[in-house]
């Protein structure tokens, strides 16, 4: 779907030009990457090398995200080596970007997706009959396409069942914080990090304003026209309620 261009926003050049996840996804990594190389810079700069090979807490924060956080999974040969400076920024940025922008784009579109259950059923009463014309199953299904595809999908209760957990998983709270936000100003006193977390913010801000001018881009034929809805699940701001936008800092359920 990509292929690496130090270029492009983030290292990468979309195969695929018109696709909303992954070129506003690329927006919202690339702030947040920013952002945690100019955090991490300025607690270990660039003077010791071996700043990260000498630091003990942060190893011990990383074997205990391995070790408590994923135990099943521990002593997989995948997980990332922290050795470096690089490596710390790659893994905070991944672990942000997972927990934030990763997370809203699969969660806060359940409603507007599937809230009308028919569109997007989340479970079938029956099997799909093979196309064999000796099974009973099958000549129902062609006497009345219809009527079958209503008998397979949810009943009234589950449907009311799904509608509500799906409302309830979509829905914003009042007082959720966004990417680029902090309810508390005072959370460092360090003035360095502070500075590099506004202008954060800004390339936040900056960013939605450009998904904003994609989303009536007419040129961009799926996030714009007759019957296609904006996509702006990766839209960093939103109102309380179920509003299909919106990146808070964290997952919160």
């Amino acid at each position: 779907m990509a292929v690496e261009d130090p270029n492009e926003p983030g290292g990468l050049k979309l195969v695929i030009e018109d696709y909303p996840y992954a070129a506003d996804g690329l927006l919202i990594w690339k702030s947040i990457q920013d952002w945690v190389k100019e955090y991490v810079n300025i607690y270990y700069g660039d003077t010791d090398t071996d700043a990260i090979a000498k630091d003990i807490e942060i190893h011990e924060w990383w074997e205990e995200i391995k070790h408590s956080g994923h135990a099943d999974k521990a002593h997989e040969s995948w997980w990332p080596k922290l050795r470096t400076k690089e490596d710390l920024i790659s893994i905070l940025t991944n672990i942000i970007w997972i927990t934030s922008a990763h997370h809203a784009a699969v969660n806060f579109g359940q409603y507007p997706y599937g809230g009308y259950v028919p569109n997007r059923p989340s479970m079938t009463r029956r099997l799909i009959p093979e196309q064999d014309e000796s099974d009973p199953e099958y000549r129902e299904l062609r006497r009345n396409p219809q009527k079958f595809f209503l008998s397979t999908i949810p009943n009234k209760f589950q449907t009311a069942y799904c509608m509500s957990v799906l409302d309830s998983l979509s829905t914003h709270a009042g007082d959720e914080e966004y990417l680029g936000d902090r309810a508390h100003t005072k959370w460092t006193s360090d003035a360095r990090a502070i500075d590099a977390f506004k202008e954060f913010s800004r390339r936040v801000r900056e960013a939605e304003e450009v998904i904003d001018q994609r989303n009536v881009d007419p040129i961009l034929k799926n996030r714009n026209g007759a019957g296609v809805l904006r996509y702006e699940l990766l839209r960093p701001n939103s109102g309380p309620g179920v509003t299909g936008c919106g990146i808070p800092n964290s997952i919160s359920i």
